[in-house]
């Protein structure tokens, strides 16, 4: 069974810094991508980090230049830096693991951690 487990969110100011971390456990073969996603109520779930099945990272538009994603291979944690952050970076912050697809819609979702960015 897959368990993806998020932690690290938290209420900061603006222009603050916030690492998000997630575990992922239970994945059968070791090629699988791992994504990051944030929703805020009444609006559609974003997209805005993924490390690809080959390591590849990409980031939304809206993140790109203050957000990155790393991995510990080691302790199978996929971390999500965020620096200079703006009120409308508040959000449930998702992650998400799948061995194909980690921008639409992937298969292995954690509970979420939530963000609140104060200005």
């Amino acid at each position: 069974q897959v368990q993806v487990v998020e932690s690290g969110g938290g209420l900061v100011q603006a222009g603050e810094s916030l690492r998000l971390s997630c575990t992922v456990s239970g994945l059968t073969y070791n090629i699988y991508c791992l994504g990051w996603f944030r929703q805020t109520p009444g609006k559609e779930r974003e997209s805005i980090a993924v490390i690809d099945t080959d390591g590849t990272p990409s980031y939304a538009d809206s993140v790109k230049g203050r957000f990155s994603v790393s991995q510990d291979h080691s302790k199978n944690t996929l971390y999500l830096q965020m620096n200079a952050l703006k009120p409308e970076d508040t959000a449930m912050y998702f992650c998400a693991a799948d061995y194909v697809d980690c921008y639409y819609n992937p298969n292995e979702w954690g509970q979420g951690t939530q963000v609140t960015v104060s200005s």
